[in-house]
């Protein structure tokens, strides 16, 4: 069973616009450790088949499962923005919050050996800097219900048939 979105804001990759640049993970890696590695990246590139890439990162769900899985009580979710928040201080690097996420947003730090995930650069000037870098604008900072609304007028337009202009015979 997939978790549930919710109204909190989160990243959102097009498949159909992704070519798996993996430019998301190396500034993600940078703003958030100060070096490009992409394996310290919160968002990952994902190749599901040869032609269908996109990206992962935090959905900001509404009750967050790894928030209740946490037995440590280590992960917090803010109720205004949905952000996800880790104490390091309660987190013994279980895993549990990964086998709770559905959407495979969280890994361990092999370095730290605790959880991480996106926090949306809340802390960055100028939000997610994965979205603000995509070179194909195949990464988008939206709510579920935007992301519906631009669904439905996408689909809305590419089933109505417009009729062409004439050309001036001129």
């Amino acid at each position: 069973m997939v978790a549930s979105t919710s109204k909190f804001k989160y990243i959102v990759c097009d498949p159909e616009l992704c070519i798996g640049c993996q430019l998301c993970e190396y500034v993600c890696s940078y703003t958030k450790t100060g070096e490009f590695n992409s394996y310290r990246s919160r968002i990952r590139t994902v190749r599901v088949d040869e032609v269908l890439i996109t990206a992962v990162a935090c959905r900001t769900c509404e009750n967050a499962p790894c928030v209740a899985a946490c037995t440590r009580n280590a992960l917090t979710q803010d109720p205004e923005s949905g952000i996800i928040r880790i104490d390091p201080a309660k987190c013994d690097g279980c895993a549990w919050c990964i086998e709770a996420c559905d959407f495979g947003a969280i890994t361990i730090n092999h370095q730290t050996k605790l959880a991480e995930f996106c926090n949306q650069c809340e802390d960055v000037e100028g939000g997610p800097q994965c979205v603000l870098i995509c070179p194909k604008d195949a990464l988008e900072y939206t709510t579920p219900d935007q992301r519906s609304q631009r669904t439905r007028r996408k689909l809305v337009e590419s089933s109505i048939e417009f009729p062409q202009k004439a050309k001036d015979p001129r």
